[in-house]
């Protein structure tokens, strides 16, 4: 089992380009966070911040995102959760699963933008009397 990281986390117009070890950067400007990978590897993660990647929680002590972060591009491929400030880490994935995971974040994405293209005025029910009727 893994040594519990307990990250610092600072709220910063711009995120640094020298990252510190355990402290998470969170850019509220440009909807950014980005920390260097918890395994140690030195490598650095970022993290949008929107509904099709991740969502930043703030209870006015501590941060947590969501969902898990896999660092699937890295060596390391470490994979863990950032939940009040704790790293949470997660089991490891097979190639098949990142490669699953990455088919439906494509999807969720487009399915989320083709949504946002439709025309936000037609939604729900309209939209499928509009589709029946025609």
């Amino acid at each position: 089992m893994r040594q519990e990281i307990i990250l610092k986390h600072e709220f910063v117009e711009f995120i640094p380009d020298d990252l510190k070890e355990e402290t998470i950067y969170i850019s509220i400007r440009f909807a950014t966070a980005s920390h260097k990978c918890c395994c140690g590897c030195g490598e650095k993660v970022v993290t949008p911040l929107r509904s099709t990647d991740w969502k930043l929680i703030f209870d006015g002590k501590t941060i947590s995102l969501d969902p898990s972060i896999g660092n699937w591009s890295f060596k390391c491929q470490s994979h863990y959760w950032i939940k009040n400030n704790r790293v949470r880490w997660a089991a490891r994935w097979s190639k098949e699963e990142i490669n699953a995971g990455r088919t439906y974040d494509q999807s969720a994405k487009e399915r989320s933008f083709d949504t946002a293209d439709s025309g936000k005025a037609e939604r729900g029910f309209w939209r499928k009397l509009r589709k029946w009727w025609l």
